[in-house]
């Protein structure tokens, strides 16, 4: 006897999936419409009209006790839901996705066209059908088929549709800043159904400054014996710290590791780099941008206290760095709006409450286990480890779709998730 059968949801479950099965028109329709906007981030400044539009849907085709829009930036509007429980006697969950899709460029030859959204052979073809707008679908259909099979469920569900996610912009912290919170939080990222926590990225750009500006006619008087003259390259002096980075990053791949992640994965990539005016100048400064990934069980504010130690210490060992130390400006709001980003890591416990759910969600509609793994990737989901908020990443479609020219994903997973997600509202929040 499965553990539905055994908690008396097996009905509950079998309501729900014919109700799925009767909407598969209006899920298609749905996926459809998303895909329909262009959600491209960048150029960002572009998801106002898809938001407003799936807010009239909350509202009309769902039935939503509250929605409310507010802004990080300009044009790009985060969207919450609150679908709430009568009973509130049960546990509450919140379904979180992000509207924006990764950047298309005009030179790319797709198929169909990336807005263009065309399901063939069970094939669903447009820009964000992996990532994430097919997650979205499954996760809204989920709700709904809840909710017009009759079942109270015993908990509030919150919906999130956030903004900005592809360039590191923080609209799930702003939610959680904003006061919606839940007992458990699912990230409809493409991960293939597997259960996932991720470790985390933050970028920092390092900058070496001069106090002075010098003629590039007095290069000759800084580096030979007896020139006299104070002073020095910032380029040259950037090469000094960042092998400096590259040792700390060699000494991480020795003595960090999680048995769930690839060995090596704390990378330390130098991304960026710029310095210098022009020829006639000594290079009077120099900006180098990190990226910097984490172990799940990592904070990125002990992370950032080891870089800077590590090249703080190089400068002490440098004459003229000691007097023009190094400047750190950690994250950012935006990766292209304000070039920098933060992604907290989320740690996943195997065993915990929540995850046992989603796992038994999971066996109910594929009759198989999934042991929880870590995404190879980063989501939103830190957010919701920093504020205290258990959370997994969990959706259909494959990571390898996501980004790419004539992204796809199976119509057949929207359904398998649209079901996964419909028994896990009624078993985590149960019913009235």
């Amino acid at each position: 006897m499965s553990p539905y059968e055994a908690g008396g949801k097996k009905e509950l479950f079998q309501a729900v999936d014919s109700k799925i099965a009767a909407l598969e028109q209006d899920s298609i329709d749905l996926l459809s419409r998303l895909i329909g906007f262009n959600t491209s981030d960048p150029p960002a400044a572009n998801c106002e009209d898809a938001q407003f539009w799936l807010q009239r849907y909350l509202i009309e085709k769902m039935g939503a006790n509250s929605t409310e829009t507010f802004e990080d930036f300009p044009k790009d509007p985060h969207l919450v839901a609150r679908f709430k429980s009568s009973a509130n006697n049960g546990r509450s969950i919140i379904f979180n996705g992000h509207m924006d899709v990764a950047e298309v460029r005009p030179d790319e030859k797709w198929r169909y066209g990336p807005f263009t959204p065309i399901l063939e052979n069970g094939i669903f073809y447009g820009r964000g059908s992996t990532d994430m707008k097919g997650g979205m679908t499954a996760m809204l259909m989920a709700i709904r088929a809840v909710r017009e099979s009759g079942i109270k469920l015993g908990g509030d569900v919150i919906f999130e549709s956030v903004v900005g996610e592809e360039a590191g912009e923080a609209g799930t912290k702003t939610c959680i800043d904003r006061g919606y919170r839940g007992d458990f939080a699912v990230i409809s990222e493409p991960t293939n159904f597997r259960i996932q926590g991720q470790g985390g990225v933050i970028t920092c750009w390092l900058t070496v400054k001069s106090k002075t500006t010098f003629h590039d006619g007095n290069r000759r008087r800084m580096i030979h014996a007896g020139g006299g003259l104070y002073g020095a390259s910032a380029i040259e002096k950037m090469a000094k710290l960042l092998a400096s980075v590259q040792d700390l990053e060699r000494h991480w791949a020795v003595m960090k590791s999680d048995p769930r992640m690839p060995p090596g994965s704390t990378t330390i990539n130098p991304s960026f780099i710029h310095g210098g005016r022009h020829p006639a100048f000594i290079a009077d400064e120099c900006k180098l941008w990190l990226t910097v990934h984490l172990l799940p069980s990592e904070t990125y504010s002990d992370v950032q206290k080891e870089i800077e130690s590590c090249l703080l210490a190089a400068c002490e060992s440098d004459p003229w760095l000691k007097n023009n130390p190094v400047e750190f400006s950690w994250g950012g709001k935006s990766m292209f709006r304000g070039t920098g980003e933060i992604f907290p890591s989320a740690e996943i416990d195997d065993n915990a409450d929540q995850t046992l759910v989603l796992k038994r969600a999971h066996e109910s509609v594929f009759d198989r286990s999934e042991p929880v793994s870590i995404m190879p990737s980063v989501t939103d989901a830190g957010w919701f480890d920093e504020a205290g908020i258990p959370v997994a990443i969990y959706g259909p479609g494959d990571l390898a779709q996501a980004h790419t020219v004539d992204e796809f994903i199976r119509w057949k997973e929207i359904t398998d998730a649209s079901r996964i997600y419909a028994h896990l509202l009624i078993d985590w929040c149960g019913t009235e």
